[in-house]
């Protein structure tokens, strides 16, 4: 088992939990809306022992919002064994060091809905905001669809996501 700490910086959740799976296994990245669930899977991938970087936490953004593109080169390079999540302009540059790009995805009245009970971020709350989330439902998510290599409905248990991206971690062979 090997152990990785938080970074000094933020809130100190850019890396979670402190143990990895034994072995080689895929890179993937979890993508899609604000709401969709992201951050509540990787914390149950956390939880069952999986290496995981929320990439809305932590120093993983430039001032534009994009990723920094140095630290998540130097992320990947180290880790071949991680889920990453994040939904960003710069993102598809990094798809081919992914194994699988999974896209999580819900109708947009279930996105709303989330981003306007969640407690854990701010975002979606405004009227602006939620307009703002509509749009890009509209605009980016069929983007990032063209990029995934799979989809999964956001709607499911976290735990059956879990179990799906589990078997992807033991399977590099994305298909």
């Amino acid at each position: 088992m090997s152990e990785l700490r938080p970074e000094p910086d933020g809130d100190g959740r850019p890396w979670r939990p402190a143990t990895t799976t034994v072995g080689r296994v895929p890179r993937i990245l979890i993508t899609g809306m604000s709401g969709v669930g992201k951050s509540t899977l990787l914390g149950e991938l956390a939880r069952r022992g999986h290496l995981t970087v929320d990439t809305d936490y932590g120093s993983w953004h430039e001032p534009d919002g994009t990723w920094d593109e140095a630290a998540m080169s130097e992320l990947l390079a180290r880790h071949g064994d991680l889920v990453v999540s994040g939904g960003v302009e710069n993102q598809g540059r990094f798809y081919d060091r992914f194994e699988h790009v999974v896209l999580l995805s819900t109708p947009l009245e279930v996105l709303l809905d989330r981003v306007q009970r969640r407690t854990n971020n701010p975002y979606g709350k405004t009227t602006e905001e939620r307009a703002e989330i509509e749009h890009y439902f509209h605009t980016v998510e069929p983007l990032l669809r063209r990029g995934a290599t799979t989809e999964l409905d956001g709607r499911l248990p976290v735990s059956n996501l879990a179990d799906v991206v589990e078997r992807m971690l033991a399977s590099p062979d994305p298909g």
